[in-house]
């Protein structure tokens, strides 16, 4: 007795070639997937690390305008803010935890596959 799924191969090579394509799909939709969201995390964390150190120029230039007109101003504090501001909340998407499931559809697709293939072959025992 032939397992069904040599019969399926021989019989419709056609299907088994598209299973296989799908699959492929399927993987390349998970690592795009996967992708953009560390894409995006390192871009945060470029942008906040770019801030902070923008901010400390700032706050540098604002300490030396400071001390030689003598007088404080509030935009020697407010410019410094805003990079501090923005090195902030580009630091905290960047830290962010996410859920990561990479690959979780195609280890389902496995498994609805193994267990179909299991079945067929349970059945075809009998």
């Amino acid at each position: 007795m032939i397992h069904p799924i040599y019969s399926t191969v021989l019989g419709h090579p056609e299907l088994v070639a598209e299973h296989i394509a799908n699959y492929g799909a399927l993987v390349r939709q998970e690592a795009q997937d996967a992708g953009e969201g560390l894409v995006a995390r390192v871009i945060a964390g470029v942008l906040a690390a770019v801030s902070a150190m923008l901010a400390l120029g700032l706050i540098g230039v604002a300490v030396m305008l400071g001390v030689l007109h003598g007088s404080f101003h509030w935009v020697l504090a407010a410019v410094p803010g805003v990079a501090i501001a923005i090195a902030t909340i580009a630091a905290l998407v960047a830290a962010r935890p996410r859920p990561f499931h990479a690959f979780a559809d195609v280890r389902t697709q496995l498994d609805a596959d193994l267990r179909a293939l299991r079945a067929a072959g349970e059945h075809r025992a009998r």
